[in-house]
C-alpha cells in the first residue's frame, strides 16, 4: 500500500465531506471545495474520516493513491484552515499595492504592472509596501497565484532584486572583480 494513501484524512469539526459517485464536495468555515477523483480511485466516509482505496497494485494505481488522498486533505485543510503565501519585495523603487480587484507593482520597468487578482483568492500588500500576501481556500491556486507574481521580477542574482517567496535563500554571485590597471 502506498504509505501516503493508506492515511485516513481527519475532518475537523464544522466540516462536512459529501462523497456523490467521483465528486467530492468539502464544506467548511473558510468555504466549499469540489473536486472529481480520478475514476479508478474510491473515496468513502467512514468514523469522521475519509478513506481512499484503489482497485489495484499496479504502479499507476499506486501513485493515483497516494496523489488523490493528498488533494483530498489539501481540500479539508484549505475549507477549515486556508492557505497563505507570503512574497517579499526587494528592490529600491520597489512596490505594490492593492487597488480593488487589482495588485498594482512598480518593479523597475517604464511602466508599472496591473495583475488581476483571480477570483477565490485575496492578495493583500502591507508593511510600508514591501510584503504581499496571497491567502486562499484552494492550495493550487494560491501557489499558482503566488508563482505568477514572484514571476513579474524574478530575484536576480547579482543584488538580489526583486520578488522572492518568504524564507527563500537567493544565492548571490560575485560581480566583476576590479581590474588591476595594467
Amino acid at each position: 500500500m502506498s504509505r501516503v494513501g493508506k492515511q485516513p484524512i481527519p475532518i475537523p469539526d464544522k466540516t462536512s465531506v459529501k462523497v456523490d459517485g467521483k465528486l467530492v464536495t468539502i464544506k467548511g468555515p473558510k468555504g466549499e471545495l469540489v473536486r472529481e477523483i480520478h475514476k479508478d480511485m474510491t473515496a468513502a466516509v467512514e468514523d469522521n474520516q475519509v478513506l481512499v482505496t484503489r482497485p489495484s497494485d499496479l504502479k499507476k494505481h499506486r501513485a493515483l493513491h497516494g496523489l488523490t488522498r493528498s488533494l483530498l486533505n489539501n481540500m479539508v485543510v484549505g475549507v477549515s484552515e486556508g492557505y497563505k503565501r507570503e512574497l517579499q519585495i526587494i528592490g529600491v523603487g520597489y512596490r505594490a499595492e492593492t487597488k480593488g480587484s487589482r495588485l498594482v507593482m512598480q518593479l523597475g520597468y517604464s511602466h508599472p504592472i496591473i495583475f488581476a487578482i483571480p477570483e477565490g483568492v485575496t492578495v493583500t500588500s502591507v508593511d510600508k509596501e514591501h510584503k504581499i500576501f496571497v491567502e486562499g481556500i484552494d492550495k493550487e491556486l494560491v501557489g499558482a497565484v503566488a508563482a505568477k507574481i514572484r514571476s513579474y521580477r524574478k530575484p536576480e542574482p547579482y543584488k538580489g532584486k526583486g520578488i522572492r517567496y518568504a524564507g527563500e535563500y537567493v544565492r548571490i554571485k560575485a560581480g566583476k572583480a576590479a581590474g588591476t590597471g595594467a
